[in-house]
């Protein structure tokens, strides 16, 4: 079987899938949720209810911000308790609606049965307006509004849906259990999602580590039958998953530098916004529930888990389920060990985007750094093709210029140069800066024109 990569770049870590296991358990409802405005790439939601309402489950609590933005649905039945700044993950204080929970009565309209809907609407404009309305935003990490998404500019065509069932991030396997537990369900939000974009072909990439997964979404694809899709068998290489990386290994295409994947007829979901459109478009079900996993190699192997969460439940309520924190857990992260977060503040909640909470040991603990040897290994691994010693040296002295000419606005911030290091230079961290400088100049810049 030829077994699809990206041409340059990448990194082997540890896959550490020690989770992978455990099926898929459903939360209970913590006594609060803390529901938080900011849960989406571009603006900020805005309420649209009041302290001492009444709401349900799946009932719209705030509206967009603009036109990147998403609708945000209460997660639980309840009262509205407060509306304020609370702390996310990272200690900043961002707008959340607190919700006395009092039961899991659910909005009219919203379909919770089992039973698999693969009848697709006819009406396009009705299923974009579906996805909308119901708050779907991007799962694989940076959740953008997934209505625009699926609707390129005019002059754009969509030539190829790519799924991305990578889930190239160690420790990471939520994604793995929802293409086992909720396959079906995938694969006709993957047909939904080609039919928005205009009948495109549909390819659902899947890394070789995960042959009950490919398996799986092989067998639904073939029984479903659903014109131009098929499954890809992806190497185990890490970012596999990053959204360029994967158009380079599905259509050996690459995105110019500023470009975007509808440049070159690509446009990228990940399977668990497959399986929201899915249910949003299906069962009219909002975004208030996704797949976590609790995990680490600190955690014991019989309390790692995989669960089914609303948004809005505190982190401290998910790690008190799973047995608590390991004592000897050094660093809590949010996400994978590469691109994650860490979590700097355990009373946050989970948003919409929430993947993990990861429990590491000693191994987080940074080396000193010595003198770089200028051995190259970093720009070896960069899958991006950057140079990532000479833009921390530009960073270093302050010429974002220069930084822009080197395009370190393309850094996807994999973390594979700070990974490949020897000499333990905080690349990553250095190029972030200088990458957020550097972008802030551009924003500014198109904003005069």
């Amino acid at each position: 079987m030829n077994k699809l990569t990206f041409s340059i770049g990448g990194i082997h870590p540890s896959d550490s899938k020690i989770s992978r296991g455990c099926k898929i358990e459903t939360l209970p409802l913590p006594p609060k949720v803390y529901v938080s405005m900011f849960q989406h790439l571009g603006a900020q939601a805005k309420p649209v209810v009041a302290v001492g309402d009444k709401v349900k489950a799946g009932q719209i609590i705030a509206e967009p911000g603009g036109f990147i933005s998403a609708y945000v649905h209460s997660p639980v039945s309840g009262t509205v308790k407060s509306i304020a700044p609370r702390k996310d993950l990272a200690g900043f204080a961002v707008m959340h609606i607190e919700i006395d929970v009092e039961g899991d009565e659910w909005a009219e309209g919203v379909d919770l049965s089992p039973e698999l809907v693969t009848n697709i609407p006819e009406d396009r404009d009705f299923i974009l307006d579906r996805i909308k309305m119901c708050g779907v935003v991007g799962l694989g990490g940076a959740t953008f509004p997934t209505h625009v998404k699926l609707n390129p500019p005019p002059g754009k065509t969509a030539e190829c849906l790519i799924l991305n069932g990578a889930e190239c991030e160690p420790f990471l396997t939520s994604d793995f259990r929802i293409l086992l537990e909720r396959t079906d369900e995938i694969v006709v939000g993957a047909a939904i999602m080609q039919k928005v974009l205009g009948g495109c072909r549909c390819v659902i990439g899947i890394e070789e580590n995960k042959p009950e997964a490919i398996e799986a979404v092989s067998a639904s694809v073939a029984r479903l039958g659903f014109p131009g899709m098929s499954v890809a068998t992806l190497k185990k290489r890490y970012p596999q998953g990053g959204e360029k990386q994967l158009i380079d290994a599905v259509m050996h295409r690459q995105v110019k530098s500023g470009g975007l994947p509808i440049d070159v007829g690509a446009v990228v979901q990940n399977v668990a916004t497959s399986l929201a459109v899915y249910e949003a478009v299906q069962k009219n079900k909002p975004l208030v529930t996704n797949t976590m996993t609790f995990t680490g190699n600190v955690v014991p192997p019989e309390r790692q888990h995989n669960y089914l969460f609303r948004i809005g439940t505190p982190l401290s309520f998910i790690a008190e389920q799973a047995g608590g924190i390991p004592e000897n857990a050094v660093k809590l992260v949010s996400g994978g060990p590469m691109m994650g977060k860490a979590i700097a503040n355990l009373e946050a909640t989970t948003v919409k985007g929430s993947s993990s909470i990861l429990c590491l040991g000693d191994e987080t603990r940074r080396h000193p750094e010595t003198a770089c040897i200028r051995c190259g290994r970093c720009a070896d691994a960069c899958p991006m093709g950057l140079e990532p010693f000479f833009l921390k040296k530009l960073y270093g002295v302050g010429d974002t210029d220069a930084l822009e000419r080197n395009a370190v606005q393309d850094c996807i911030e994999c973390g594979c140069c700070q990974y490949s290091c020897p000499a333990y230079v905080p690349l990553l961290d250095n190029i972030r800066m200088a990458k957020a400088q550097v972008m802030g100049i551009i924003r500014a810049r198109n904003a005069k024109k």
